[in-house]
């Protein structure tokens, strides 16, 4: 059967490097069909994995119209459940001195939607942007039910800091010494139902979206990047979590998506494209051993599948054993020529259906 080959969306060029008989895709690919079988990360209906452009469901409008600062936060304090504050076209608002003075957080109540309208008639989407290093929390939901859609949120640290993490960790200095360097996270939860989607975010130390707490959280249709601060750098992190994770782009991530796989955690990660650069494997779930907490528990249950992993590093790493149980199936790893390369874990966790190398002929 030919295996049929489709580009990430219509602005990224598609290349070929052909072989004799064979033909080799590049990085803009991001799945391939064998036998009427799917493997990595195919667009849906909403539109292209990363967003942008074509999206389904992009916002024009709302209850609170606001282009600055002043009247983000008024419009914040007076929303109810169900209302949308509407940030326009390609409106920037930096919030650099108020949270270095103020410590200022972007609080969304409970229920309220805060919109950009990135894709539209080719706006890159409003821009919250702060440029102080010590930006601990920039947007933190206040309930339940909040959606952040169509906006570039865009952090103060790009930057990988090997030099400070060699110091810290080469020597005696350690933890209290890496950690007097502030870190930064985008967007915080600790309640239910957290939607993202159709964001750029990117330039947060420690995460660009920060799952603390609660259930069913769905992460969706993003490009996430520059999070690569050496010893954190995640695109999104979950902690005591629960969370559907597809459709977005990442690059120049530590880890893409990271979990400390305490005990009840869990994610599923579905159709996402890891690109190129990643300062270290992409996708985690941590262990027991990493939290010291005397078990080999990596979580709940994890299922990741239907992914695209470009970057050379290995796409997978479960440093322990899922309470439920991992499944890692139907992903593509065109760098990566068999499960011992692309998969590292534990017990509990079962590798199988899934397709390796440049040019894959059948499912292994």
């Amino acid at each position: 059967m030919p295996i049929k080959l489709r580009i990430l969306a219509p602005t990224i060029a598609l290349a070929w490097v052909c072989l004799a008989s064979s033909c080799v895709a590049s990085a803009a690919e991001t799945w391939v069909d064998i036998d009427d079988t799917i493997y990595g990360a195919k667009p849906d209906q909403r539109g292209p994995i990363g967003g942008g452009e074509g999206f389904f469901d992009i916002m024009t409008q709302g209850d609170y119209h606001v282009t600055d600062l002043d009247s983000l936060l008024t419009a914040l304090t007076q929303a109810r459940p169900g209302q949308v504050v509407f940030i326009p076209a390609e409106t920037e608002i930096d919030l650099t001195a108020r949270i270095y003075i103020e410590q200022l957080v972007l609080e969304i109540p409970e229920g309220v939607t805060l919109a950009g309208e990135r894709g539209h008639q080719g706006s890159q989407g409003a821009l919250l942007t702060s440029d102080a290093l010590k930006t601990p929390v920039m947007i933190r939901t206040l309930g339940p039910d909040v959606r952040i859609t169509g906006l570039r949120i865009r952090g103060p640290n790009p930057k990988k800091y090997l030099d400070h993490h060699g110091r810290s960790f080469g020597s005696d200095r350690g933890r209290e010494y890496y950690y007097k360097f502030p870190t930064s996270i985008g967007i915080q939860t600790e309640y239910t139902r957290l939607k993202v989607d159709n964001c750029e975010i990117s330039a947060f130390g420690h995460s660009g979206i920060y799952l603390k707490n609660g259930e069913a959280h769905h992460i969706h249709h993003n490009f996430i990047h520059h999070c690569q601060y050496n010893g954190l750098g995640y695109g999104v992190c979950v902690d005591s979590a629960t969370s559907i994770i597809e459709f977005n782009r990442f690059n120049w991530t530590r880890h893409a998506i990271a979990a400390t796989g305490l005990p009840g955690s869990s994610y599923v990660a579905r159709h996402n494209v890891v690109l190129e650069e990643s300062l270290g494997h992409c996708f985690d779930v941590h262990g027991g051993r990493d939290r010291k907490d005397g078990t080999d528990i990596a979580g709940s249950a994890f299922e990741i599948h239907h992914n695209t992993f470009w970057s050379p590093q290995t796409p997978v790493v479960i440093r322990g054993v899922p309470q439920e149980g991992g499944e890692i199936h139907h992903n593509w790893f065109p760098k990566h020529l068999n499960a011992a390369q692309a998969v590292r874990a534990s017990a509990g966790t079962t590798t199988a259906n899934n397709v390796y190398g440049m040019n894959p002929q059948t499912s292994k």
